[in-house]
């Protein structure tokens, strides 16, 4: 009998333990609600302080097909007006979350040039590409903190769509092809940012009330300069900087 009860026990299978419950896919947070009621524009000039510096003359010979300006826009400069500074909302939204936007930012290529020259992001939104040059442009993105890539679009291809998932102020974007060709794209978490015009202003709008930092920041003229700003309800206030010539 002991010895049927053992053969019984030998040729019994072992169960599988049953598969663990799958969690459920993990969802960004909801977006925290902002009262339309109550919210406050930031806006202003960003100033250039000493003698503007002539653009410099670009070299496009290289290739027949760029027919640019052939002018830098490392510094831009008017009348004292300082152009293509990225102002953000560097701290104050504590642990706010937002949606990101569902339209994409559009960066182009033409006369050999990237336009806008900078941009603002957020993360995780869709950045899409175009070349409305009859040449083939390398877009080679030079990141910290993001992924790099490095891909080619020859004229007339479809537009490139990308992401960044990270953070990042002034993220450089080069064209292996043509040398001279060089952006920025500032990746936030928010969409309190702007760029400064051809006329140095900027507009932030939509900001809730509260207590912030703005940074402003310029590719080549720094440091970058944090500005404390208190906003009301429906408040509208004026925030200036400059930057010194090197």
């Amino acid at each position: 009998m002991c010895a049927l009860l053992v053969l019984a026990a030998c040729n019994k299978k072992e169960e599988a333990p049953a598969p663990a419950a799958e969690s459920p896919a993990a969802s960004s947070p909801a977006a925290t609600p902002i009262d339309p009621a109550t919210v406050a524009t930031v806006s202003g000039t960003v100033k250039f302080d000493g003698t503007a510096p002539k653009a410099a003359k670009i070299d496009m010979s290289q290739d027949p097909g760029c027919k640019g300006t052939n002018e830098s826009e490392n510094t831009v400069v008017s009348n004292g007006d300082l152009a293509n500074v990225f102002v953000y909302v560097k701290d104050g939204l504590g642990n706010r979350t937002f949606d990101v936007p569902k339209d994409a930012i559009v960066l182009d290529q033409k006369g050999c040039q990237y336009h806008p020259h900078v941009l603002g992001v957020m993360t995780g939104q869709t950045v899409q590409i175009k070349n409305d040059d009859p040449t083939t442009h390398n877009i080679h993105p030079t990141p910290k903190d993001n992924r790099e890539w490095n891909e080619s679009q020859p004229p007339s291809s479809p537009a490139l769509e990308k992401t960044f998932a990270r953070e990042e102020i002034m993220l450089p974007v080069k064209c292996n092809q043509h040398p001279w060709m060089k952006m920025y794209v500032n990746v936030v978490k928010n969409p309190f940012f702007a760029v400064t015009d051809k006329s140095g202003k900027y507009e932030i709008k939509g900001l809730p009330p509260g207590d912030y930092t703005l940074e402003f920041v310029h590719e080549k003229l720094g440091p970058p300069q944090d500005v404390k700003v208190t906003v009301g309800p429906k408040d509208s206030k004026t925030v200036d900087a400059s930057f010194k010539g090197m």
